[in-house]
């Protein structure tokens, strides 16, 4: 992508020419952009549960909330930083380079490109909009079902997290179908949370976080794991051996077995700088990347925290992207309107060059 360089953030983008293409409603597309514990549609579905959520989805932790709307992703407005050098991941006194922003909820779960572009998941208006190499952004995806995290696998399955009413696991490419809506004989409705984040595996299945972690399998059936886990961010390593959940201030991993189920929860690592992680990406060396709201924070494939990476604003969303895949995104949370005014929903893009070069055998 050309980048420009900035250290305060720039007045809105306009959306340039628009393709529209894999135009088909996802299957339970009801309406306008909301998450499913917020549509007044809602209870009447969850009066049907056949294993209700407690409070009839209106007790348990993060009901109404996705990516973003929660831990360490507070929106505030531009602050200093300065990066210190990470051995092999980034040199000292990089600056972050502007990209794009957007007006309401609407990014989240980026996704590099082979071709040097970034996917986006806009939340509010259930698209995806691509930023080309150029940083040229355009709609590639709609009707989403408030679409509002994404994940290509290695053989180039695209899998978004449709989170309104009727939530599924959705693939977008190469052709556009529902994997997984049912958990248990029930409407993923009945989990009474948001849908949240997801991974796709080499087999056509998909992790997914939902108050809790589970496995659509490439069949469509849904497992839980996993014991005493507030999960929000969820990635594979790269040789798919190990699922990676962040868990509040803390990374869990699981091991992944040959049919996808997982085992030996444990605690890999713990993060600093308060506030919880979000979303996650692997590099080449193994090294696990965690947006934060004080930056990207990175851990060695033996579970090191080596560091953090300090952002303009909290982010809730990283990937490596670009022509090399030395170029780190992140999705960051807050923006500035026309009149000044700092906006806590909204979203943006920035990029910094990093030494390290990110895992070129899958998207993220």
């Amino acid at each position: 992508m050309k980048l420009k360089t900035i250290v305060t953030v720039a007045s809105s983008c306009v959306l340039g020419s628009t393709l529209v293409v894999g135009q088909a409603p996802s299957a339970g597309q009801t309406g306008p952009s909301l998450q499913a514990p917020q549509d007044p549609r809602a209870p009447a579905v969850l009066a049907q549960c056949k294993n209700p959520p407690p409070d009839q989805g209106r007790g348990r932790a993060g009901a109404g909330r996705g990516r973003g709307a929660g831990r360490g992703a507070q929106a505030q407005g531009p602050r200093e930083y300065v990066v210190t050098a990470i051995a092999g991941v980034i040199a000292a006194g990089q600056q972050w380079t502007f990209l794009w922003e957007e007006m309401g909820n609407n990014g989240d779960g980026i996704v590099g490109t082979d071709d040097g572009g970034l996917l986006i998941a806009q939340n509010d208006n259930s698209r995806v909009v691509k930023l080309d190499a150029q940083g040229r952004p355009s709609v590639v995806y709609s009707d989403t079902n408030t679409g509002g995290s994404l994940s290509m696998s290695s053989t180039g399955a695209l899998f978004i997290a449709s989170r309104g009413l009727n939530p599924t696991i959705t693939q977008l490419a190469p052709e556009r179908r529902v994997l997984a809506s049912r958990y248990q004989d029930d409407p993923l409705d009945c989990l009474g949370v948001v849908l949240n984040d997801l991974t796709a595996d080499s087999k056509g299945g998909v992790y997914f976080t939902m108050g809790g972690v589970y496995y659509a399998s490439p069949a469509g059936v849904v497992t839980n794991y996993g014991e005493d886990i507030r999960p929000n961010g969820i990635v594979l390593s790269a040789d798919e051996k190990t699922l990676y959940v962040t868990n509040g201030p803390t990374l869990a991993a699981f091991d992944v077995q040959p049919d996808g189920s997982l085992t030996n929860q444990r605690e890999f690592a713990s993060l600093e700088g308060g506030g919880g992680g979000d979303g996650s990406t692997v590099d080449a060396a193994g090294r696990v990347y965690v947006a934060t709201n004080p930056g990207v924070q990175v851990v060695s494939a033996e579970g090191e925290y080596l560091g953090i990476i300090p952002t303009p604003r909290g982010v809730i969303s990283v990937a490596f992207g670009g022509a090399d895949k030395q170029t780190l995104f992140v999705l960051a949370r807050g923006a500035r309107d026309a009149g000044g005014t700092e906006v806590a929903n909204a979203a943006q893009v920035y990029a910094i060059p990093t030494i390290a070069q990110g895992y070129q055998g899958r998207a993220k």
